[in-house]
């Protein structure tokens, strides 16, 4: 996985730069998430390019990173980020040394999802939040992808005008795990965070989610992008 990451760390920002609308929905979703979230933990902060924007355009900063590709970390470098090289499995998320542990886009790609959420939550403080955002296994994307996946392609013709124009990388859809959002905050309750809440993005079908950019609306029931924030009490 994380030299399939290296070798496509360009194509993965080219890919978000050239889906203008969805990347703008996907970080205004993650931007609604850290209101008031103190010092925060971006882990798989990949490239930087969410980082990057919420802190130019939102006033948002996040400077902390985990990545485990090189080549990610070397272009989030770039960008102002302190990032440390290992996976979340390896990582040190320190103790009560932040107020905010964000998996942006990445819960798809912990193996062990349920080992790092305990981590998480012996790591932070009485009153600080895990967020987990990420395309749900039950969403339409999450279905298009699971296809994709299975199929090895997105040239096949179960998948003929079903995908957008410029779909997501296989090489990135070939190495990740779609989670439920049941299965995530089954993992986050029995963790012990509590006060979970639910936003999400992307509403329109996958052929049309790069027309317009959108606002979060609270809720999971019809978003293919989904943040779930719950507190440490």
């Amino acid at each position: 996985m994380k030299q399939s990451f290296d070798e496509y760390a360009q194509e993965y920002d080219a890919w978000f730069l050239n889906n203008r609308n969805v990347l703008y929905s996907e970080v205004n979703l993650v931007a609604s998430t850290l209101k008031d979230a103190g010092r925060v933990l971006s882990v798989g902060c990949g490239s930087g390019l969410f980082e990057m924007i919420m802190a130019k355009e939102y006033g948002i900063t996040v400077t902390e990173g985990i990545e485990p590709s090189e080549g990610m970390a070397a272009i989030a470098r770039k960008r102002g980020m302190n990032v440390t090289i290992a996976t979340a499995e390896e990582a040190d998320f320190g103790s009560g040394d932040y107020d905010t542990i964000l998996f942006n886009g990445t819960p798809s790609y912990i193996t062990d999802l349920e080992g790092v959420i305990r981590k998480a939550y012996a790591a932070l403080p009485s009153g600080g939040r895990i967020i987990l955002v990420d395309v749900p296994k039950e969403s339409s994307y999450g279905l298009m992808y699971n296809l994709a996946k299975a199929l090895g392609t997105w040239e096949h013709p179960l998948l003929e005008g079903v995908y957008p124009p410029d779909p997501y990388p296989i090489e990135f859809v070939k190495m990740a795990n779609w989670r439920t959002t049941a299965e995530k905050t089954a993992l986050l309750e029995k963790a012990g965070f509590v006060d979970l809440k639910y936003a999400q993005t992307l509403t329109a079908h996958p052929l049309c989610s790069d027309l317009r950019e959108e606002q979060p609306s609270e809720g999971h029931d019809k978003g293919d992008y989904v943040a779930i924030t719950a507190f440490k009490a």
